[in-house]
């Protein structure tokens, strides 16, 4: 994995496969802490996306890259519940696809 860099401006990426495929699925959906799990196939989906947030460049507000907006729904038991749903923002989006980009020209040397 690429080290966390606060001073950087840009997204550094990552060669992590569990990374890679939580990044690959937020560029094209919002997803919740269990849907992480699943892409990521680990079980610890709030870490995974920490992991993630510090490969952006430091920001003042946490959710600058990713946001984490919570939702009213009712859970087996009936109860209501607050779960998060974690999306890419707009410049994060920018962001990583430029990453991306890069590293298919062969100017990034991650995974």
């Amino acid at each position: 994995m690429t080290a966390y860099n606060p001073d950087s401006k840009i997204f550094t990426g990552t060669d992590n496969p569990r990374h890679l495929r939580v990044i690959q699925v937020l560029l094209m959906r919002p997803l919740t802490r269990e849907a992480v799990d699943s892409t990521a196939g680990a079980s610890n989906g709030p870490d995974l996306i920490s992991q993630i947030r510090d490969l952006f460049p430091a920001a003042d507000d946490l959710h600058e890259f990713i946001r984490c907006d919570r939702i009213n729904f009712i859970d087996r038991d009936g109860k209501p519940c607050r779960p998060g749903v974690y999306s890419f923002t707009e410049k994060a989006r920018r962001l990583v696809i430029q990453w991306i980009s890069k590293r298919k020209s062969g100017c990034v040397k991650n995974a």
